[in-house]
């Protein structure tokens, strides 16, 4: 019954908050004596598992994904559009091992920023955007080299959906400067895990992995081609959901 969302909607949040309380000093204290691959699966794939099927059992929020096949061997940058926190943790499953692009103060929440510290995250100072795509360039190349995916959100925050599609061209520039795949990432996952509140609707989100993308070169042409070509991709597959809902 719908007077029964509301309810279920809390116990998600006490759950999912209870979990990371309980989890974060495990973590902390296991994962620096792990390798980064074993480290990532402690921390970091297990809980947003438990939190993707925490939103499925209890909110009745599914998925749908496509596209499994375009994942390249090569790992590479992955560019999705974001909406919400729920493609935050169910990608984290697709492209793993792997680090993000993210907000340097949250490596300051107790225990949670912590342990994610533990996850060669490349932290940055969004006040600051010429030193950000200096550390970008950097950190990224570093971590690409190490064989991790780079998870990033040109968009830069979270959009409403139905939104347009603007990238900025970091993810871009850091593929074309290392030479690596470009992969797109389309959802809807705003459509039933808003971007605000805590209210939460039941329904299948779509994911949508696109083919990989190749860099044209190095120079700056090449990196607007790219970024582009990422933008193009992903407003068109987020057509193709809306029309079919």
């Amino acid at each position: 019954m719908s007077w029964l969302m509301p309810l279920r909607v809390v116990l998600f949040y006490f759950l999912l908050a209870l979990s990371a309380i309980l989890w974060a000093p495990v973590a902390l204290l296991i994962s620096p004596l792990l390798p980064f691959r074993w480290r990532f699966r402690v921390v970091i794939e297990w809980w947003t598992r438990w939190a993707i099927g925490l939103a499925r059992y209890l909110v009745g929020i599914r998925y749908r994904i496509s596209g499994l096949e375009n994942i390249p061997a090569q790992h590479g940058v992955v560019v999705a559009n974001h909406q919400s926190t729920w493609e935050t943790f169910f990608l984290q499953q697709v492209f793993a091992p792997q680090t993000q692009l993210l907000k340097r103060e949250l490596l300051y929440v107790p225990f949670f920023g912590w342990a994610l510290a533990l996850m060669k995250p490349i932290a940055i100072d969004r006040g600051n955007a010429r030193d950000s795509l200096k550390q970008l360039s950097r950190i990224g190349g570093q971590r690409l080299s190490e064989g991790l995916w780079i998870l990033i959100f040109p968009e830069g925050t979270r959009k409403l959906p139905g939104s347009p599609i603007k990238f900025s061209r970091g993810g871009a520039a850091l593929a074309c400067a290392n030479q690596v795949p470009l992969i797109p990432v389309a959802h809807n996952a705003g459509c039933f895990w808003p971007r605000h509140g805590w209210g939460k609707k039941p329904g299948t989100i779509d994911v949508m992995i696109g083919p990989a993308m190749y860099p044209l070169g190095t120079d700056p042409r090449a990196i607007v081609e790219l970024n582009q070509r990422a933008e193009k991709w992903i407003s068109e597959a987020l057509s193709q959901v809306k029309s079919s809902l």
